[in-house]
């Protein structure tokens, strides 16, 4: 039997009880009927009591269990979040030490390009030189040629003299 319908029951029992005559309030009851009434709620009571206490405990177990899965998600979570902040500064120190790199080695290679002009300069500058030497050598002795052959065109075609050079 289910408590509230036995106390739906008796309070049904009171409420169609007949008045004591000269009475508002009060009300004749079968005293047997009620009390056998009130033994069966009583009976019914503790394994209602029973059920509803096993049911508090199974939700204190379902509270508790839901607890320690979330502190185990919020521990996994700071673990994770901790893991991925490690991994974060790994590639922004990765990433600045990978410009830092970058920029040596621009340098470094502007550094190289300059000395190879200054090499290619200089090595076009000595050959300029060479040849600026070479030409003026080449027009003296052109010069000379055209010289001697105006000598040699003056003294007459039978004169046996040899060339000075």
């Amino acid at each position: 039997m289910d408590p509230l319908d036995g106390i739906d029951e008796i309070i049904d029992l009171v409420h169609e009880a007949r008045s004591v005559p000269m009475s508002r309030t009060n009300v004749m009851i079968d005293r047997d009927h009620m009390i056998e009434k009130l033994e069966d709620l009583r009976a019914a009571l503790p394994s209602e009591l029973r059920k509803a206490a096993a049911v508090l405990e199974e939700r204190d177990r379902i509270i508790e269990a839901g607890r320690r899965e979330a502190d185990r998600i919020v521990s996994e979570g700071e673990t994770e979040h901790a893991r991925l902040v490690s991994v974060n500064e790994i590639t922004v120190s990765a990433e600045h030490e990978g410009a830092r790199i970058i920029a040596e080695a621009r340098t470094e290679a502007q550094r190289l390009r300059e000395e190879v002009d200054d090499y290619v300069d200089t090595a076009l500058a000595n050959f300029e030189q060479f040849l600026t030497r070479a030409l003026a050598s080449i027009e003296r002795g052109r010069d000379k040629m055209h010289a001697l052959r105006e000598i040699g065109t003056f003294q007459g075609e039978d004169s046996e003299r040899p060339l000075p050079f």
